[in-house]
């Protein structure tokens, strides 16, 4: 569905569908449904014609509950503070956008997060109002993201990850591995842990494979930090991480695994010094438009 108000500097409106339920109004349904969002910004946004129903009509205080329609708004941030690292153009054609991201910049907006993400960037910076992630990186991890630029062929890069004929190649630090011969590769079940940010490996059919190997020594002695090479089979959230960890060699500076760090929530100086030891490093594919190999690096380092 088409979104009926427009881009307005780099940020895309959010939408909601209306589930079935009691409400009498609107406006009670995203009192009740936002408590963080008080009743006067709501009404502001109203006053200013910025809540609309999916065919761009203006939503007003009494405007009646409807389950089913979509609501379209734009988020605002009280305050978002600019995370001090830039992203760098590896590659842009009529149809992709290659971009080398740096640590902590989360791809999409969500949560405290809305203009210090890359989407957002990217948008205002090259006013590419239709640009769209083609897959996700965590906000800790740097390296190589893709972007289709053009709406007509996305579905045939969607496809490729869809498919499995994107290679995507990983480099982490993590200490040495305590008595573990490599190559090897992981094979599990993971699914949603607790807390619910966390993931977790159970018992039962593996839904996620990674292979691991060692690229060099980072020191000479038992217990100094090695550089591994991880190339996901799968695309499960956190897996590299929860892989990493399950092995007994946690990547360096993991604020989640194996154990959760409160200093993962604070945007501080001392946080942006200590980033994940996790680099998307390459990724390569053949065209589907084209039939060209493509290769694309990262030109950061770990």
């Amino acid at each position: 569905m088409n979104a009926p108000l427009p881009i307005i500097d780099g940020v895309s409106p959010s939408s909601q569908w209306l589930p079935a339920g009691h409400w009498k109004t609107i406006l009670d349904f995203l009192i009740e449904r936002f408590p963080k969002v008080d009743n006067t910004t709501w009404l502001s946004r109203m006053a200013k014609g910025e809540l609309v129903d999916e065919n761009g009509h203006r939503l007003n205080p009494g405007t009646a509950y409807r389950a089913g329609a979509c609501i379209f708004y734009y988020r605002e941030l009280e305050s978002e503070e600019r995370i001090p690292f830039d992203e760098h153009i590896l590659y842009q054609d009529e149809h992709l956008l290659v971009v080398d991201k740096p640590h902590f910049l989360p791809v999409i907006p969500a949560g405290r997060f809305l203009h210090e993400t890359l989407l957002v960037r990217l948008k205002k910076k090259w006013n590419l109002e239709q640009l769209v992630p083609l897959h996700r990186l965590d906000r800790e991890t740097a390296g190589v993201v893709l972007f289709s630029v053009n709406p007509a062929s996305r579905g045939n890069y969607t496809s490729l990850f869809r498919n499995r004929k994107i290679r995507k190649v990983y480099q982490a630090l993590a200490p040495a591995p305590p008595s573990i011969s490599f190559p090897l590769t992981r094979r599990s079940r993971i699914v949603r842990g607790e807390p619910f940010f966390r993931m977790t490996e159970i018992e039962g059919s593996p839904n996620s494979e990674t292979h691991i190997d060692i690229v060099e020594k980072a020191g000479g002695s038992t217990g100094e930090a090695m550089l591994y090479e991880l190339t996901p089979v799968t695309g499960r959230k956190h897996q590299l991480r929860l892989h990493m960890s399950a092995l007994g060699i946690p990547i360096v500076n993991d604020r989640l695994y194996p154990e959760v760090s409160v200093a993962q929530w604070a945007n501080s100086e001392d946080s942006f010094a200590s980033p994940i030891k996790l680099l998307a490093r390459s990724i390569s594919f053949e065209d589907p438009l084209t039939r060209r190999e493509h290769y694309f690096q990262s030109s950061r380092s770990l």
